[in-house]
């Protein structure tokens, strides 16, 4: 069995039978006292983020979670398609579990896919995707009540927020992780 050493960021562990993915760690020394590991775990199946302490060297379990590599394929009523990149078997995952990453997922694009005992747990995306502006107002160049913004749908049907000077057709970066618009991308 593991002790909180072991604990670095990514790891998953089961706590009282439900996971919980490191988010973050601090091994703490006090000058008076026993050492501690201060930790932000994220539940999988819920999402809520807690703070958790432990004293080192605290037994503790780690869950079996496989990452593997999958190509998602295509939406259908309950939930999504993807494919294993190394022996071509097909799962569905279902909506809650892809949650916002249907908003940066194009067909045929791989993700990385947590699974523990083959059940899906979460989908991680690269950290920027490049998507293409579907729609947007044009924007004036004197219009400046906005801070320079202006929305924008890109081709997943997400909105995202991009400088007035962009139009339809244009190729963005976007950032996975909050939405942010992080620059255009040239051909």
């Amino acid at each position: 069995m593991a002790t909180t050493n072991d604990i670095k960021n990514g790891a998953v562990l089961n706590l009282d039978g439900q996971l919980w993915n490191v988010i973050e760690f601090q091994h703490v020394k006090p000058g008076k006292g026993g050492a501690f590991v201060r930790t932000k775990m994220k539940n999988v199946m819920s999402g809520k983020v807690v703070d958790k302490t432990f004293n080192a060297g605290t037994k503790i379990d780690f869950a079996n979670v496989d990452r593997r590599e999958y190509t998602y394929l295509y939406a259908e009523a309950d939930g999504y398609v993807f494919m294993d990149t190394s022996d071509y078997d097909q799962i569905n995952v279902p909506a809650t579990i892809v949650g916002d990453a249907k908003n940066f997922m194009l067909e045929n694009q791989n993700v990385q896919m947590a699974l523990h005992d083959g059940t899906p747990l979460y989908i991680e995306l690269p950290a920027s995707v490049v998507l293409e502006v579907t729609y947007t107002e044009p924007g004036l160049q004197g219009d400046r009540s906005t801070g320079g913004t202006k929305a924008a749908t890109v081709e997943t049907g997400y909105e995202i927020q991009v400088p007035l000077f962009l139009e339809t057709g244009t190729k963005v970066k976007v950032d996975t992780r909050d939405g942010g618009y992080l620059g255009r991308v040239n051909d």
